[in-house]
């Protein structure tokens, strides 16, 4: 087995030696599939509460998107433990070709107000671990040029052209009532979110916040009621 391994690594190393990766060419179909249309760019970015602040960043759909665009990278995302009140998960990314790897481990709560969750949802609790390691993982590996590079190309795409008043009323009603609906929130609880008195003074920054908010609830990243 262990000589199957290693024949399968040695194999991996020498077709990226043979095939290395266009690094303009990468970005350049990174950006191009990242701002394909606004409910893929809507993907790109997360935001969530971190000391009463949000934290916004690219998510873990941009990581998949510069995986496949960058080449000569492996990485996998698993369940490695499960604990009395945790989910532990791992993931390792590989540079096959620069021969760098990146292990990391992200650990998830399965406790609730009313005891441990049930195995259904600690299994999504599992998912979800697995999707915030494979991102770690992958944004330690894949340069945060390249990174930024891109997520500044999807959040462009986000706000779009809000180059008045009108424009820019126009995308916030928008998004503003977008979580409502999706999510039953208030006005004061978006607010609260992005830290504005009024909805008025939510701009293009706020915008990016508010959008990643409603993917970081749908990866797992964060729920409602955080």
């Amino acid at each position: 087995v262990y000589n199957q391994d290693r024949a399968n690594i040695d194999s991996q190393v020498a077709t990226a030696k043979a095939y290395p990766r266009d690094m303009k060419k990468a970005v350049t179909n990174a950006i191009f599939i990242s701002t394909m249309d606004n409910e893929t760019a809507a993907s790109c970015t997360y935001s969530v509460p971190r000391g009463g602040k949000p934290i916004t960043g690219p998510s873990v759909h941009l990581a998949r998107i510069l995986v496949q665009c960058w080449g000569n990278v492996r990485i996998d995302a698993k369940v490695v433990d499960i604990t009395d009140k945790h989910v532990i998960s791992e993931s390792t990314c590989w540079d096959i070709e620069n021969n760098v790897a990146v292990k990391i481990q992200v650990r998830r709560s399965i406790m609730t107000k009313n005891g441990r969750m049930n195995d259904d949802m600690i299994t999504v609790t599992g998912n979800a671990g697995n999707a915030i390691a494979y991102r770690n993982a992958v944004y330690n590996v894949i340069p945060k040029s390249v990174i930024d590079k891109v997520y500044k190309s999807a959040t462009g795409l986000l706000t779009g052209d809000i180059s008045d008043e009108t424009k820019l009323i126009k995308k916030r009603n928008q998004v503003v009532e977008g979580l409502k609906k999706a999510y039953g929130v208030s006005d004061e609880e978006i607010l609260k979110a992005v830290g504005k008195s009024q909805i008025e003074y939510i701009g293009p920054d706020e915008i990016v916040v508010l959008i990643g908010i409603g993917t970081a609830i749908k990866e797992g990243d964060t729920t409602i009621d955080e």
